[in-house]
C-alpha cells in the first residue's frame, strides 16, 4: 500500500470528493480540490479551508488542468451523478466524462501519478446478470436518457485503459454502487435524500413503481475506504466498490419514515425511463485482493446521515 504526498480532486467538492479530501488530509496528504460548483459546492469544503495542506480551484476541467509541481495521485470524481442533475446536464455530462477525462489523464501522465476514475454501477445498466461483477460488459441504452451519464463513464473506462496501454499510464477503475451519507443534496433527486427530505418535511415518500426494484446501499465512509484501498494497491481494475446487501426501494422508503418518526404517507409514481430492476454488486475481487468491505450497517449508516441532517447550524 502506498502513501501519496499531493493528490488532485476533480469534482472534490462533491458529495463523495469532499469525502475524500477529508481522509486524504486525515492521513497527512496535500489536496488540490478542483471544482466548478455546477453540482457540488464550496460549503462541502469550507471546513477545510484553514488546512494549510488543502487548496480549492474554482475551475471546469473540461477546459484545462494546469497543477504547480509534483503529484502522485489523481481522483477524477467530477461529474454529475445523480438523473436529476445528469438529465438536467447532458452535455455538461458527456463533456466531463469525456475531455474532462482526457485532461486528467493528461494530468497524471505528466507528472507520473497513479490515476483512479471514478465509474459507477451504472456501466452495468439495467443488468441481466445479477448480482453484477466486473466481468459483466452491461446492458445499457445508449440513446435513452440515462445513456448521457451511462455512456459518459463506459468511455471514461475505455479512456483509461488507452492511456494504461498506449502510455504506461498508473491506472485504476472503481465502480461505485449508490452511497449516501452527509452532504448528499436534498435536492439531488436520488432516492435516499429524496425520501429524507419529504419524510422530514411531512410530506408524501415517492416511491417509483411499485418499489420492488431494488438498490444496494454502501455509507460514504465506506465508500472512500473503499476507492483509497484501490487507490493505494496496484489494482487496475475495473473493481466493484458497494455493499452487498440488496433492499427493496419500498423497504428503503419505510425504513427511513420509520426512522424519522414520520407521519408521511408512502405514495407511488411512474418508474423512471432505464430505472434498473435490481442492482447488487459482486466485491469479490476487491475483498480477496484487498480486504475491504462495508463495515457501517443500513441502520447505522441511516442514523448518522439524519443526524447530519437535523444538527443545529454552527453559530
Amino acid at each position: 500500500m502506498r502513501h501519496f504526498s499531493h493528490a488532485v480532486v476533480t469534482g472534490g467538492a462533491g458529495f463523495l470528493g469532499s469525502h475524500l479530501c477529508d481522509r486524504l488530509l486525515a492521513a497527512g496528504t496535500r489536496v488540490t480540490c478542483l471544482d466548478n460548483f455546477l453540482t457540488g459546492g464550496p460549503e462541502n469544503v469550507e471546513h477545510l479551508q484553514s488546512n494549510e495542506a488543502f487548496r480549492l480551484i474554482k475551475t471546469d476541467v473540461t477546459d484545462f488542468i494546469h497543477i504547480r509541481g509534483p503529484v502522485d495521485l489523481v481522483l477524477h470524481f467530477a461529474s454529475p451523478a445523480s438523473p436529476v442533475d445528469y438529465l438536467r446536464l447532458p452535455i455538461e455530462t458527456m463533456k466531463v466524462g469525456s475531455i474532462g477525462t482526457l485532461h486528467a489523464l493528461g494530468l497524471a501522465k505528466d507528472k507520473g501519478a497513479r490515476f483512479l476514475l471514478a465509474s459507477t454501477s451504472e456501466a452495468y445498466g439495467d443488468p441481466q446478470v445479477h448480482p453484477q461483477s466486473e466481468d459483466y460488459w452491461g446492458h445499457v441504452n445508449p440513446v435513452g436518457p440515462r445513456g448521457v451519464y451511462d455512456e459518459a463513464k463506459r468511455f471514461a473506462e475505455a479512456l483509461t485503459m488507452a492511456y494504461r496501454t498506449t502510455h504506461a499510464t498508473d491506472t485504476a477503475i472503481v465502480r461505485i454502487f449508490n452511497t449516501y451519507g452527509p452532504r448528499m443534496r436534498a435536492d439531488d433527486g436520488r432516492a435516499i435524500p429524496t425520501f429524507l427530505r419529504q419524510a422530514l418535511d411531512g410530506a408524501p415518500v415517492t416511491v417509483a413503481g411499485d418499489g420492488t426494484q431494488t438498490r444496494s446501499v454502501c455509507y460514504v465512509d465506506d465508500t472512500v475506504a473503499g476507492v483509497l484501498a484501490v487507490a493505494a494497491s496496484d489494482l487496475p481494475g475495473p473493481v466493484n466498490v458497494g455493499c452487498p446487501e440488496e433492499m427493496t426501494v419500498l423497504a428503503l422508503a419505510q425504513s427511513i419514515v420509520s426512522a424519522t418518526g414520520s407521519r408521511s404517507p408512502i405514495t407511488f409514481v411512474d418508474r423512471p425511463v432505464d430505472d434498473p430492476m435490481v442492482r447488487r454488486p459482486d466485491i469479490s475481487l476487491i475483498r480477496r485482493e484487498l480486504g475491504w468491505q462495508p463495515q457501517v450497517s443500513w441502520n447505522e449508516g441511516l442514523s448518522l446521515t439524519l443526524a447530519s441532517l437535523t444538527a443545529p447550524a454552527p453559530a
